[in-house]
C-alpha cells in the first residue's frame, strides 16, 4: 500500500506536536486522532519563503454556505477554539460575519480578511459577500488575490451571482477550486452540478473527490487522486480515517478516476502526452500536472463535502496546498510611468521576499473603524516596515506608517514588517481605494486599477439643516474614499448634490446609522438608504433609476 505521510493537525486551538510517518499500513483502516488533550493557543510564523504561502477568496451564490466554510477552515486549522453558525444562534455567531447586522440576518455584507497556517503553509484568504448588492466587496478582494475557491450547493448548483463571480475571476485570472457543498442536503446532486459548471461557467472540470452517500446518508469521501476512502469522525469531524474504497463503489470511482485523467490531459501536455503514449502517470506526476493545469486556468478540480455536517473541509484545504499557485507563481504587473504626461509602461514585479527592489502595494479596501480609518493593502514588490514612510502615486503625498497590522477578522495583530505576497492593514493613512503606494516619490510606479461598474442608481441628498453642511461634505467626501462605486457631483440645473452608485452604498448605511430598507420597483428590489434621528439628519429627495443593474 502507498506510504502516507500525515502533517499536523490542528483542533480546539490546539498544535498537535506529534507527527506520524506510515512507511506500511498492515491494516486497510487508519485512524487519525488527536494526540495532545492540553489547550494551548496556536502560534502562527508570519514571515515565511513564498512557496509556503497562499493568498485565496472564497466566493459564491448567496447561501452556498461561503462563511460555514469559512469557520470549518479556522477552526480546523486551530485559529478558533469552537465553531459558531452563521445567524448567530448562540449569541456568538461565525468568526468571519463581524457586523451585528450580518449576524443578524445570516449574511456577508463586508469581505472579511484573516490568515491562518495549514500543515506548515500561511493561508491569508478572504471570506466575501454573496449578494449581488455587495459585489463590489468580491471585485476588490479578487483583484489582490491569487486564487480562489468557488463553493456552490448541491440543490441549487451554477446561479446568477456564480456567474458573476466567475466572470470576476475570469477578469482578473485568478485560478480556482471547486467545493460543492451541501451534499446532505434534500435533493443534493453533485453530478448535476458538475455539468453546470462545465456547460455554463465553461470550465474544464472533473471530479477528485466522490461523495459516499447522499443526503441523510452522507458518510464520507472517496479521494479520486490517492485511490481511497476517507471519513470525517469525532464529534466536530476532527479524526480522519482513511480506509479501501467501498466494494459498491470501486467501479464508479475506477471510471471517475479515468474521467479525471482525460480532463487533466486536456490541460495539461505532460500529463496529454502520458494519456496519448497509453501511459498511467505517477501519484506525484498526476498533482504536479494537476497544479499546473489549474494555475493557467485550465483544469477546475471538484471537491464535495459538507461544511456544515463537517465533512470534507480538511482535504479542500489539501487542495489549495496542493493546486493553488504561490504569489511566486502569479505574475503581477505595474504601470511604469517615465514623465507625467508620458504613457504608462506596463512592467513586471519581483515577488521576491525580501527589501532589495523598492516596495509598491496597493490599497485595495478602506474601512472605518473605532481607531480610524483602517486601509487594506497587498504588498506586490518589496518590504513595509512600521515607521517607514511610503508615498501616495496618485496625490504626490507622504504618508508616515504609524502602525502595521495582520487582520483576523475584526481584530487586529500588531506586525512590524510585511513582505511582497503578504495582506496586511495600516491605520491612519489618508487614501481611496485602489490608491497605490511605492518607496520613494522618484519610483513612477503604480498598480493597475480593479474594473467598477457603472452607476445605476441616482440619489439627490443635501443636509436637513444648514448647521450640518460640514458634517454632510466630510461624510460624503469619506464615502468617496472608502467605496469605488460611490460618486457624486453637484448638478447646475437642479441645485443639488447627486449620489449615484452601481452597487449598494454599504458604507452609507455603516457610517451614517441610515436604515437599510428595501422598495419595490419593477422587477427588482432596490435598496433605500433612510435617515435615522440617531444621524446627522441627511435628507433623502429623489431616487431615479434608469436602467435594470447591469451584470458586475
Amino acid at each position: 500500500m502507498r506510504a502516507l505521510e500525515m502533517g499536523r493537525f490542528y483542533r480546539m486551538g490546539v498544535a498537535c506536536s506529534s507527527s506520524r510517518f506510515l512507511l506500511a499500513i498492515p491494516q486497510p483502516q487508519l485512524r487519525i486522532s488527536q494526540a495532545a488533550q492540553q489547550s494551548t493557543k496556536k502560534v502562527i510564523t508570519i514571515h515565511k519563503e513564498v512557496e509556503k504561502i497562499r493568498n485565496m477568496g472564497i466566493s459564491a451564490h448567496i447561501d452556498s454556505g461561503k462563511t460555514t466554510v469559512s469557520e470549518r477552515i479556522l477552526f480546523y486549522t486551530g485559529r478558533i477554539e469552537a465553531m459558531h453558525e452563521v445567524k448567530g444562534k448562540d449569541q456568538v455567531g461565525a468568526k468571519m460575519d463581524s457586523m451585528e447586522l450580518e449576524r443578524q440576518r445570516g449574511i456577508t455584507i463586508k469581505s472579511a480578511a484573516t490568515y491562518t497556517d495549514w500543515k506548515g503553509t500561511n493561508i491569508n484568504f478572504i471570506d466575501t459577500p454573496g449578494h449581488v448588492d455587495f459585489t463590489v466587496e468580491v471585485e476588490r478582494s479578487l483583484r489582490v488575490l491569487d486564487g480562489a475557491i468557488l463553493v456552490l450547493c448541491s440543490v441549487g448548483g451554477v446561479q446568477s451571482q456564480t456567474l458573476t463571480v466567475n466572470r470576476q475571476m475570469q477578469r482578473y485570472n485568478v485560478p480556482c477550486l471547486a467545493f460543492i457543498n451541501k451534499c446532505d442536503r434534500t435533493g443534493a446532486n453533485p453530478a448535476r452540478v458538475l455539468g453546470q459548471v462545465r456547460d455554463k461557467l465553461k470550465h474544464n472540470a472533473a471530479f477528485v473527490q466522490l461523495p459516499i452517500g447522499l443526503e441523510s446518508k452522507l458518510a464520507g469521501l472517496v479521494d479520486l487522486v490517492e485511490e481511497r476512502a476517507i471519513y470525517f469522525e469525532g464529534e466536530m469531524g476532527e479524526e480522519i480515517r482513511y480506509d479501501e474504497i467501498p466494494a459498491n463503489m470501486r467501479a464508479e470511482a475506477k471510471d471517475k478516476r479515468q474521467e479525471l485523467l482525460e480532463h487533466v490531459s486536456n490541460g495539461d501536455e505532460l500529463i496529454g502526452n502520458m494519456f496519448l503514449e497509453e501511459k498511467l502517470p505517477t501519484l506525484a506526476e498526476l498533482k504536479a500536472g494537476m497544479r499546473r493545469a489549474c494555475m493557467k486556468r485550465a483544469f477546475t478540480p471538484v471537491f464535495v463535502g459538507s461544511a456544515l455536517k463537517n465533512k470534507g473541509v480538511q482535504t479542500l484545504l489539501d487542495g489549495v496546498v496542493d493546486y493553488l499557485p504561490n504569489p511566486s507563481e502569479r505574475q503581477n504587473y505595474g504601470l511604469f510611468q517615465k514623465t507625467k504626461d508620458a504613457e504608462p509602461i506596463r512592467t513586471p514585479l519581483d515577488s521576491a521576499r525580501s527589501d532589495e527592489k523598492p516596495f509598491l502595494g496597493l490599497a485595495f479596501k478602506l474601512e472605518m473603524g473605532k481607531t480610524g480609518q483602517l486601509t487594506y493593502f497587498r504588498i506586490y514588490q518589496g518590504c513595509l516596515r512600521r515607521g517607514d514612510t511610503v508615498w501616495n502615486s496618485r496625490t504626490g503625498k507622504k504618508v508616515r506608517i504609524s502602525r502595521l497590522v495582520r487582520m483576523h477578522s475584526e481584530e487586529m495583530e500588531d506586525v512590524t514588517e510585511v513582505f511582497a505576497g503578504d495582506i496586511c492593514a495600516v491605520l491612519g493613512v489618508d487614501c481611496a481605494s485602489g490608491d497605490s503606494f511605492v518607496a520613494t516619490q522618484d519610483y513612477r510606479m503604480s498598480m493597475e486599477s480593479m474594473h467598477i461598474a457603472e452607476p445605476v442608481i441616482s440619489m439627490s441628498m443635501k443636509a436637513k439643516d444648514s448647521k450640518y453642511s460640514d458634517q454632510f461634505s466630510k461624510a460624503v467626501n469619506r464615502f468617496t474614499k472608502e467605496d469605488p462605486t460611490f460618486r457624486v457631483y453637484f448638478d447646475p440645473e437642479v441645485k443639488e448634490t447627486i449620489c449615484q452608485v452601481s452597487c449598494v452604498c454599504m458604507s452609507l448605511a455603516r457610517g451614517l446609522s441610515f436604515r437599510h430598507h428595501y422598495v419595490q420597483s419593477g422587477r427588482d428590489l432596490f435598496p433605500m438608504l433612510l435617515t435615522n434621528t440617531e444621524s446627522f439628519n441627511g435628507t433623502l429627495l429623489r431616487r431615479s433609476c434608469a436602467k435594470q443593474i447591469p451584470d458586475c
